[in-house]
């Protein structure tokens, strides 16, 4: 497939230097065959956009949007007033027409115009089904945040509402299109220089947990805390709960398992081809960071188990990692071999001691875009990655095909988590997920814990 060549010829001085790139040329080379409406995406009449949660993620995912592709911000929603007019401010300053975008306090309003044709999803993840199927049905595609769910059931809801009204969802693990890592698995994995893989771990020490005591306070006017908690039990306000301290409750997300482990395990299946897997046992607590009002566990063993492979997820954020280069990461083992996966790097070492190692770098471009550099708060390492990850969304929606991240492989990452976490609370149960019964075999207690409650007035999208 030519996509250098046929791409380079309509696009901008700055998108035909993005894709004159090694790790951009090898990501492209995997996206699905590009024709006219896929060009027009990216240099055609601009495709109107919506953002639903205008924080931190929520902006860096729509700023590597503007810098793909031809895009009109047309709406921004979010209850919190102070976050909607920055947001707004750099909208204006970013998009091609410098217009300023309509803003929303309640998602609702702004999906009732049903003028957007792609809708990011930004928010908290207890929000995350019902903005995304709220989304869809007003006819747009969607870019999903991930975990995508908070619990199963809603996870089944958003991948039935995709198929059934014929949607492009991709979700933003993006790791599947970052650009060392693509040539890691291209190189290492499909080459078949690891051998027979038989073990898989994966890891986070980082120190993210927030964990203070702050007290309770009155809800500033500017924030809507009614409507940010939504569904999710309505908490004493002790704080702005973005950018960290939501997700530090289980109220709202599913803890570092699910922030963290998403990421890693959705890389892994990828890498190996990898599905559901056959049962999820998990174990841990809050062992070391108790004086805090923090409810996620601080430390955790979960086993995921494949035909032939069990990978294995483990998380600390107290400590130090035992491997200093590797502190959020994935390691593949074979009998050739071992393949070291991060954000940062990637490494093979190989077996026999005559042959070479083979190092991989992060791909950085702040020279191809240098607004990244001032950037509040951006992960200079994602953009490159989330950019790529913009790309194969746009061909997804001009093909009406799979986005590299499609809905059903963000189901299977994030219910898997949040199986383990499940586990977890049930004192290391194994569970045994059906992904076609859609219960957990031969464990009904388990199974009504697939479906969280909801605070009234909010419906569940998910069976019961």
């Amino acid at each position: 497939m030519t996509s250098t060549s046929l791409l380079t010829p309509r696009f901008h001085v700055s998108r035909r230097d993005f894709l004159k790139t090694s790790a951009a040329t090898t990501a492209l080379a995997a996206l699905p065959a590009w024709g006219a409406d896929a060009l027009d995406l990216v240099n055609g009449r601009p495709r109107r956009v919506g953002l639903i949660g205008a924080g931190w993620y929520g902006k860096s995912d729509l700023w590597r949007l503007v810098q793909v592709a031809n895009v009109e911000i047309v709406s921004l929603c979010d209850p919190d007033k102070n976050m909607l007019a920055g947001a707004a401010e750099i909208a204006a300053q970013r998009q091609r027409s410098k217009k300023t975008p309509r803003l929303y306090r309640d998602y609702r309003e702004m999906l009732r115009e049903k003028d957007l044709e792609i809708v990011l999803v930004g928010s908290p993840d207890h929000w995350h089904a019902l903005h995304a199927i709220a989304a869809m049905e007003a006819g747009a595609d969607v870019y999903c945040q991930k975990p995508i769910s908070i619990d199963v059931r809603e996870g089944e809801a958003m991948l039935d509402a995709a198929r059934r009204l014929g949607r492009v969802v991709q979700i933003g693990t993006q790791r599947k299109s970052t650009p060392h890592l693509i040539d890691a698995k291209k190189q290492i994995v499909d080459a078949g220089l690891l051998g027979k893989i038989a073990h898989v771990e994966m890891c986070c020490y980082f120190a993210m947990r927030a964990n203070g005591n702050p007290p309770v306070q009155p809800v500033p006017e500017f924030l809507d805390y009614e409507l940010w908690s939504g569904p999710a039990p309505l908490r004493p306000y002790d704080g702005l709960p973005h950018k960290r301290w939501w997700r530090t409750f289980r109220e709202y997300g599913n803890g570092i398992t699910g922030d963290m482990c998403v990421h890693m395990l959705d890389t892994v299946r990828w890498m190996l081809g990898l599905g559901w897997p056959k049962r999820v046992t998990s174990t841990g607590g809050i062992f070391v960071q108790k004086e805090g009002k923090s409810n996620i566990s601080d430390t955790q063993v979960a086993t995921f188990e494949f035909d032939g492979l069990n990978a294995v997820w483990q998380h600390r954020t107290w400590g130090t990692p035992p491997d200093p280069d590797y502190p959020w990461a994935a390691f593949i083992y074979g009998d050739k071999g071992t393949l070291k996966l991060s954000t940062m790097r990637a490494d093979f070492i190989p077996q026999d001691k005559k042959a070479k190692p083979i190092h991989f770098d992060c791909v950085f471009e702040r020279e191809k875009y240098p607004e990244d550099v001032g950037e509040k708060d951006i992960e200079l390492n994602a953009a490159p990655a989330t950019r790529l990850h913009m790309v194969d969304f746009l061909a997804a929606i001009a093909t009406r095909g799979r986005p590299i991240a499609d809905i059903e492989h963000g189901h299977i990452s994030t219910a898997s988590c949040i199986l383990a976490n499940l586990s977890m609370d049930l004192a290391g149960r194994p569970l045994a997920y059906d992904p076609k019964k859609r219960v957990v075999t031969g464990d009904a207690e388990a199974t009504r814990l697939l479906r969280r409650e909801y605070r009234a007035p909010w419906k569940h999208p998910g069976a019961v």
